[in-house]
């Protein structure tokens, strides 16, 4: 048998926290910084406290350090560590918060000082709140008596007296307390075993243990196993991803553009999701844990060329997930589905899926904002509506990707998503299915908050309300109590009184309206032929009627026999449904929309790839005069976004750092002028008929005007003439170059076919 690469070592908890808190063991980032919930971390002292066993741990002791940091916020290493935690974090993370009160980081990216109280006479763990800190029994945080050179004897004697100023003890009493807060102290002495692996292996081996003792006990998923990869091969692509979550979450405290909203706080793991989808175009991620390591499916090798070339694809499909500008505008998209609030949204697989598809649209095929819009939004209407990804939601996205693999063009590629839908929302589904799923008294579900984003989409008002849907569920808009509320058509207490009373006939969906809180409370328990004539006659017989379609409300539904009135009703949601989905499709849309983002998203979302400021158009600030490498340097970034797959926006009259200044140093007599001034550079410099891809217009923007030119990736290749020479640019990063002849020929042959 071959020798093992590891060794068997006995540490006391107390020895093991004096090495954290010196940095000779520390934590390396091949686990996700996020720790148990405070019921566990109680859990796991009461194991202790009886005697049972809690684990072992997995150390490793490499030959070179790197990348290793201390376990909680609050250790501060004095010098180079020698252990690297490689299994057991959590525990340890736990064990050193709790004895050293210092504060863990939390999966919102925040920090919490965790505190786990102890009863000693009823010998009792539990989490500590405010009526634990005030009941005299408990030592409301147990870091008094495990900290370093705590006193056990002194806090059992100071606890007594506490208890006996209430009511005198019984002799028994005390000598169980007093044992129970020894007993609690000698904790510090519980006994660890750690195995140690050897120095002579390496990263890649050490993150292959981790997977394999991990895997055995179901403990992590495959995108575990790759954020897992990630750390000891791209450590900086795990810790953005884990960022850009965090800001999600939590706001930056610094102004600008940020990933922070109310309506999609992604975990790492579904980033992951996406972008594995648009690089590799797979959803299975044990394929795609196996292509990261370098290995031929076919040949069963591993490769460091292979696993470096794969790494390649994941960095760039990354850098295009994490993207601000794509971020908020695939967000813009799910509001124009209707979801106006994560409460609306049932399954975040679907946006972890609609957010891969926007990316593929928008990075892989070029397809202008204002197209991809309708058709994610569409897209995240059906899938939410019928729960694609809710069961087996792997096999489900590998199917659809499965599906675009074969596509080349951004007209097979619409084509394609159109077909899949139409396949799912057939005439049976409209007439027969979706009524049927309405049958229901969830709380929540596909078919209830689809209806809803029905009525966001529709521009509907709130039952017997002059108050938008869409405005009422905006969270960003809403108190402590919500302005929105879910209406029983029938109420509760007037069905008791027709003897219909368990929850399940009353909490139907179809007896849900959505109302303003405020005409909620009015309603009351009182019948509808009581309430709802009342409300109705604040309404003119048009508004009445649009009332009466957004609601699904049956001609004389308060009259009605409520079991006849909730399937009549189902009918009807299932037609608003359908018509709202039908308004979302990109050939139904009333409106091309220019404004893909507002100006001031645009500045704040910074310089990048689809993004350029320029402070002026032809005028040298340093000179005073006009200079026309001013306006090449415009034209460069025009031709660069034309020559992108994506376009791009171009400010003018915004400095690099996103200061508007205007348009005045300039000195055109008008905007017109400027406009004219930039057409004329464009028809004389630009080749060919390129104009039709630039769309130049004046906006406000902090108290000045300033030129925007939204540019959409062209069909054709687009050259800046130079007097005589022509030459292609290429926008890279948040520059724009020139290509070199034969970098010229390859490109287009890549980017135009």
């Amino acid at each position: 048998m071959p020798e093992t690469v590891y060794t068997k070592v006995d540490y006391p908890l107390s020895a093991l926290i004096e090495y954290i808190r010196l940095g000779d063991i520390a934590l390396p980032d091949l686990q996700r910084p996020f720790v148990w919930k405070n019921a566990k971390i109680r859990n796991l002292f009461d194991s202790m406290y009886r005697g049972y066993p809690v684990g072992y741990l997995l150390f490793w002791k490499p030959s070179e350090l790197g990348g290793a940091h201390a376990i909680g916020a609050g250790a501060s290493p004095q010098h180079q560590a020698n252990l690297l935690i490689v299994d057991g974090q959590q525990r340890l993370t736990a064990l050193y918060a709790v004895i050293t009160g210092s504060p863990v980081v939390r999966e919102n990216y925040s920090t919490e000082t965790v505190s786990i109280a102890f009863d000693p006479v009823a010998e009792k763990f539990e989490v500590t709140d405010a009526a634990i800190r005030r009941d005299p029994r408990f030592i409301p945080n147990i870091t008094d008596v495990l900290k370093p050179g705590a006193d056990a004897w002194e806090i059992a004697e100071a606890y007594l007296d506490r208890l006996e100023q209430i009511d005198p003890l019984d002799p028994d009493v005390k000598r169980r307390a007093r044992k129970a807060i020894q007993g609690l102290a000698n904790l510090r002495n519980y006994p660890f075993t750690a195995l140690e692996l050897s120095p002579a292996i390496d990263e890649e081996q050490v993150a292959e243990v981790f997977v394999r003792i991990n895997s055995e006990g179901k403990k992590l998923n495959q995108s575990d196993f790759i954020l897992t990869l990630m750390s000891v091969f791209w450590e900086d692509g795990r810790k953005a991803l884990e960022a850009f979550c965090g800001e999600a979450r939590q706001p930056k405290a610094a102004p600008g553009a940020s990933a922070h909203n109310l309506l999609f706080r992604p975990d790492p793991d579904q980033l992951l999701r996406v972008a594995v989808g648009l690089g590799f175009r797979r959803a299975r991620l044990k394929s795609v844990y196996s292509l990261l390591r370098g290995k031929d499916m076919d040949a069963d090798e591993v490769s460091v060329e292979r696993r470096d070339a794969q790494f390649e694809i994941l960095r760039e499909a990354q850098g295009e997930v994490l993207n601000l500008t794509h971020w908020h505008e695939f967000l813009k998209a799910v509001r124009s589905a209707g979801f106006q609030s994560d409460r609306m949204i049932s399954s975040k697989n679907a946006l972890v899926f609609a957010y891969t598809l926007y990316l593929i649209g928008r990075t892989q095929f070029g397809i202008p904002i204002n197209e991809m819009r309708p058709l994610i939004s569409a897209w995240l209407f059906m899938t939410s509506l019928t729960g694609r990804y809710t069961s087996s939601p792997e096999s489900a996205m590998e199917a659809d990707l499965a599906a675009l693999r074969n596509v080349t063009t951004a007209e097979e590629f619409v084509a394609r998503l159109k077909r899949i839908q139409s396949s799912v929302l057939t005439s049976d589904y409209w007439a027969i299915t979706l009524p049927n799923d309405l049958a229901t008294s969830a709380a929540t579900g596909p078919s209830k908050n689809a209806y809803f984003a029905a009525l966001a989409v529709l521009g509907a008002k709130a039952l017997y309300s002059n108050q938008p849907v869409k405005e009422l569920m905006d969270r960003t808009a809403q108190a402590k109590r919500s302005a929105v509320e879910t209406h029983h058509l029938f109420p509760k207490g007037y069905l008791r009184s027709l003897g219909v009373t368990s929850a399940r006939e009353t909490n139907q969906i179809a007896n849900y309206a959505v109302a303003e809180w405020s005409d909620n409370a009015s309603f009351g328990d009182r019948a509808p032929a009581d309430y709802a004539p009342e409300a109705e006659a604040k309404f003119s017989g048009r508004a009445l009627q649009d009332q009466y379609f957004h609601h699904a409300l049956p001609d004389g539904w308060m009259h009605m026999e409520y079991r006849d009135f909730l399937e009549k009703r189902r009918e009807l949601i299932a037609g608003v449904i359908r018509q709202a989905y039908d308004q979302l499709q990109p050939a139904a849309s009333a409106e091309a929309e220019d404004d893909t983002v507002s100006i001031q998203e645009l500045i704040e979302a910074g310089e990048g790839t689809e993004i350029e400021f320029k402070s002026t158009l032809r005028r040298n600030l340093h000179t005073g005069e006009n200079d026309p490498r001013m306006e090449t340097a415009v034209l460069k970034t025009i031709v660069g976004f034309l020559n992108s797959r994506t376009g791009g926006a171009l400010v003018i009259g915004v400095t690099d750092d996103g200061e508007a200044v205007g348009m005045d140093a300039d000195g055109f007599a008008n905007e017109d002028k400027a406009l004219l001034h930039l057409g004329n550079l464009i028809e004389k410099r630009v080749s060919g008929h390129h104009a039709i891809y630039i769309h130049p217009r004046f906006d406000e923007h902090e108290g000045v005007r300033v030129l925007r030119v939204e540019v959409d990736p062209a069909r054709s290749p687009a050259y800046l003439r130079d007097g005589a020479e022509e030459r292609l640019f290429v926008r890279a990063s948040a520059s724009t170059r020139a290509l070199s002849g034969s970098e010229t020929d390859s490109f287009i042959r890549a980017r135009f076919g």
